[in-house]
């Protein structure tokens, strides 16, 4: 069977065999990028959606194994931003147009459902036309209702792995994948936009994973997924292995879009750091958002969930610029826009 039936059937029928889907994976067939695009620009056309990143904690009561934010990273200077700077950050990337932000942090007992309130609150009345993402990890169905109802539009929460076995080796015994897949569940019926997505390339992980990852993601649903390269980070126990290779991710990136044309698919800061122009090759394989980070200069050494990190040192006011120019060139446009996610 030839390489671009598999990915017309793909595009059609919304499914592959297991076989099909690693064929895909592992291909080299510019097709799937080609069609890939044209299934995002039938719904989303050419334009790239921002999201601007505010890391507002370094802190996490967890210990995985391929995280620089792990607690028994002892070297790391830990840090919390107040209210008063998140809503500085929201005021650059609101000037510069985003109209979205992603409050992202470590699993930090401190950030309770009450001082998250009063920041989501904050953020909704002085800026009614954004939307919000969070991504701060598994929290009890109340604790997301209760989010939800002070203004959070979007939770964004990886699975990493739809494999238990898998999972397990990534996690401290703690986590379980079933908490975080019926995490995932309880935010779909609370009426978030949801998110979930995995790493490429990371230890232990076989083509089979991945496939059962595309599989777990078809079930699910999502608004969204994020996905890039597994970057190993020295503080871990993880230091010495590989990082995920380019092509998986940019493959999957484009199974993903095929698989659900409307989702929203982040070209991740992971691929940008695994390769000088890997945002732009994201959005040629069928990414639609990309995630410029609007955290104060001072905390963007301190949030490192890999080595490697770019954009530890561009100032945020001029982030939009940057992103806009470096689309331009590939012949895509930057627009101010919630960017929300399209039922089809």
């Amino acid at each position: 069977m030839k390489i671009s039936h598999t990915i017309d059937k793909l595009a059609t029928e919304r499914i592959l065999s297991p076989e099909e889907f690693k064929l895909l994976l592992t291909c080299s067939d510019p097709y799937l990028h080609e069609r890939a695009r044209m299934a995002r620009d039938a719904v989303y056309g050419r334009q790239i959606f921002l999201r601007g990143l505010i890391e507002f904690t370094n802190h996490c009561k967890h210990n995985c194994l391929y995280c620089g934010l792990r607690r028994e990273n002892i070297d790391l200077t830990r840090y919390r931003l107040s209210k008063q700077q998140v809503l500085e950050c929201c005021k650059i990337g609101y000037d510069q147009g985003f109209r979205t932000f992603v409050l992202q942090g470590g699993e930090d007992n401190y950030c309770t459902d009450e001082l998250l309130t009063d920041i989501l609150r904050d953020i909704k009345l002085t800026y009614p036309d954004c939307a919000i993402t969070l991504s701060i990890g598994e929290r009890d169905r109340n604790s997301y209702q209760q989010l939800f109802d002070a203004g959070a539009d979007r939770y964004l929460l990886r699975h990493e792995t739809a494999d238990a076995a898998h999972y397990s080796t990534l996690h401290p015994p703690d986590m379980q994948l079933a908490s975080r897949k019926q995490c995932l569940r309880d935010l779909k019926e609370i009426g978030y936009q949801v998110g979930c997505g995995f790493m490429i390339g990371s230890p232990g992980q076989n083509l089979d994973h991945i496939v059962g990852d595309f599989l777990f993601i078809k079930e699910i649903d999502p608004s969204m997924v994020g996905i890039g390269p597994f970057i190993p980070h020295a503080a871990t126990p993880f230091s010495g292995e590989k990082a995920g290779e380019l092509h998986l991710v940019l493959n999957a990136l484009a199974i993903l879009r095929l698989i659900k044309p409307n989702l929203l698919l982040p070209a991740t800061t992971a691929l940008g750091s695994l390769h000088e122009t890997g945002r732009e090759m994201g959005i040629l394989a069928g990414a639609n958002v990309v995630m410029p980070n609007l955290s104060p200069l001072e905390t963007r050494k301190k949030y490192l969930l890999y080595d490697g990190k770019i954009s530890t040192e561009d100032d945020p006011r001029y982030c939009r610029r940057f992103i806009d120019q470096r689309m331009h060139k590939i012949g895509y446009e930057v627009v101010t826009s919630r960017g929300d996610y399209i039922e089809i």
